[in-house]
This record gives C-alpha cells, sequence and structure tokens, in this order.
C-alpha cells in the first residue's frame, strides 16, 4: 500500500485516543438502539451509498451487527473476528464481506493492525450488477442473501493478498473514498465492480461460512468455466483451477447438477452447434470444429441420438436465415 495512504490511516483517532485512556467503545458513535446494530445513519453522511472508516483499534469490539453491508480489509497485521463461535482471523491484503445479519465481536487490534471498513447501502451495488452478471457467487450473494427477507448469517473470506490487480484497486477505492469522499460515485462503482469480477475468478481463494455455500461456488465456477471454456475445457484443468481433487469436483458436480462434467460440456457444446446451425452459412465441418470436437463420425452419432435428426435436417426445418 501507498506509504503516505498507509501513515495516514495509521494516524491515532480522536475516539482511539479516548479508549486510550482507559475507555471502552462507545457505543453512542455507533447506534441509538438497545441492541447493537450499528446504524448506517451513524457512519453516513446523508444521500452517500458508500464511505469508508478506519477500523477501531486498542479494545474489543463487543457483538454486533449492522444494518448495511460491510466489507473489510485489512491494510497491515491481522484482525480476528468471532462468528457464530468459530474465530475468523483476516491478514494483510484480505478481505471480508459480512451480509446485514451477521453478528460477530472483534478482538481488541493493536497499533500495527490496520484495517478498512467499508460502508455500503445495498442500492450501491445496482450498477455493479452489469459488470459481474447475475449469475457469479457475489451476485447470488448480494441478491439472494443481503436483500433476502431470510435473517441469515453469512460472509465471504477473500485470501487474495497475492492477487496484484484486486489490490490495486482496493488501494484505489480506499484512496478514493478517503480523499473524496463519493462525489465520483460512478467511478467507484466501476472500480468496486471490476474488483469484484476479479474475486469471482478466485473462487479457490474464497471462503464462506457454511459447506453448503461454498459448494454452491464451486459448482457457480464450474458452469461458468464450462460457459467460456467449452471448446477445449477439462475436469482436469478446472479443478487445478479450484484446487479440489478431481474426484471430488467430478462427485459434487454429478451430485449437484445431476450430469456428468462430460454431459455438461456436451450439452454447452451442442447448443452452440445448434445456434451456428440455425444462424450461419458455415458449412457442418466448419461448425463441428468450431464447437471443439475433432471426430466428425462421434458429432454426428451423438447430435443424431439428442435430436433424432441429421445436422443438415435440423439446419433445413430451424434456419432463420
Amino acid at each position: 500500500m501507498n506509504t503516505e495512504l498507509l501513515q495516514a490511516l495509521k494516524e491515532i483517532t480522536i475516539e482511539e485516543e479516548k479508549i486510550l485512556n482507559e475507555r471502552d467503545i462507545v457505543r453512542s458513535i455507533y447506534t441509538e438502539d438497545t441492541q447493537f446494530i450499528v446504524d448506517s445513519k451513524k457512519l453516513l453522511a446523508l444521500n452517500k451509498l458508500i464511505t469508508v472508516r478506519t477500523h477501531t483499534r486498542f479494545s474489543d469490539f463487543p457483538e454486533h451487527r449492522h444494518n448495511y453491508i460491510e466489507m473489510m480489509y485489512v491494510c497491515e497485521g491481522s484482525i480476528t473476528h468471532q462468528i457464530d463461535n468459530s474465530e475468523v482471523v483476516l491478514h494483510k491484503g484480505e478481505i471480508l464481506l459480512l451480509n446485514q445479519h451477521t453478528w460477530h465481536s472483534i478482538k481488541r487490534a493493536g497499533m500495527d493492525d490496520i484495517a478498512i471498513n467499508l460502508i455500503i447501502l445495498p442500492e450501491f451495488f445496482d450498477k455493479i450488477y452489469s459488470i459481474i452478471g447475475y449469475n457469479s457467487f457475489i451476485a447470488d450473494f448480494l441478491i439472494n442473501i443481503l436483500r433476502s427477507a431470510e435473517k441469515k448469517s453469512e460472509y465471504l473470506l477473500f485470501r487474495v493478498s497475492d492477487v496484484l490487480e484486486i489490490q490495486n484497486l482496493m488501494e484505489n477505492i480506499i484512496f478514493s473514498l478517503s480523499k473524496q469522499g463519493d462525489e465520483d460515485r460512478y467511478k467507484v462503482q466501476i472500480t468496486m465492480g471490476l474488483l469484484f469480477l476479479y474475486l469471482t475468478k478466485y473462487v479457490n481463494k474464497t471462503q464462506d461460512s457454511t459447506s453448503t455455500e461454498f459448494e454452491k461456488l464451486l459448482i457457480d465456477s464450474a458452469v461458468t468455466y464450462i460457459n467460456e471454456n467449452y471448446r477445449n475445457a477439462s475436469l482436469t484443468e478446472l479443478a487445478k483451477m479450484l484446487n479440489q481433487p478431481v474426484y471430488v469436483l467430478s462427485k459434487l458436480i454429478k451430485q449437484k447438477t445431476l450430469y456428468t462434467f462430460k454431459d455438461l460440456l456436451q450439452r454447452k457444446k451442442f447448443e452452440s452447434a445448434e445456434e451456428l446451425l440455425k444462424n450461419t452459412k458455415h458449412s457442418i465441418d466448419e461448425i463441428i470444429a468450431a464447437v471443439g470436437y475433432e471426430n466428425n463420425s462421434y458429432f454426428f452419432k451423438k447430435f443424431k441420438e439428442k435430436y433424432g435428426i441429421t445436422p443438415a435436417k435440423f439446419r433445413k426445418t430451424n434456419t432463420v436465415l
């Protein structure tokens, strides 16, 4: 992180000075609720959708939740959360995304444990979906959990300290918000969208609060991989990308989708072949090569099994040209 920015973040705040003078966390800074629900109205200026705040050090932060989305990034040192009776430790360069219903406490941070809290209202993410799409595990997290009436405690933890692009984007967001506020909201939204786009590609570096949700991350990533790489996709390559044993991933795909990896791959290839047969004048041999089949006879056999007719007859009866 930029040295000047890091030094600014290390400066002791007025709140921290009071804590060093043997005072605990002052609840009224965060909430007026009898429960410790941190209120966005206390931390966000009027009409703002996002802001950045340095995590308060030198005292344990008692159990609480938020009425907004919290994203914590560790700039230096480490921060330890207690979530659902489990210890979750964030190290330098790692990111924690918490939903609005997650009760958690935070252990005392020392002088050199520097973390940033991004306080974000759900509306801020509206433009971001156009960048990351609606079919990624992060989009599912935001749409189905953060805005859900079901008050489930969930989080995503990204162990991405070694991903330079993510570190640069995170620093850019912190700098923009700490120096300029969110006056240039669109710029910050675009940068956040790019950040999330990178995060969706590192599911192998992501931890979820439940094994069920993590399995969903793997399946979503497998489907995305097939859709984007069906011409030469392989289960071995996918397993390596996701840091999973081949046999475990193969079994999980069959269990969750009711199809084998090979079945899903073939379905995608035939979907693409259908579109090419309907909408282009490419020869059938060219289409077979384009969707990743090297054996024409095998393609013809499987095509007839699926559609009951040859590719030529399919084209004749379904062409839109």
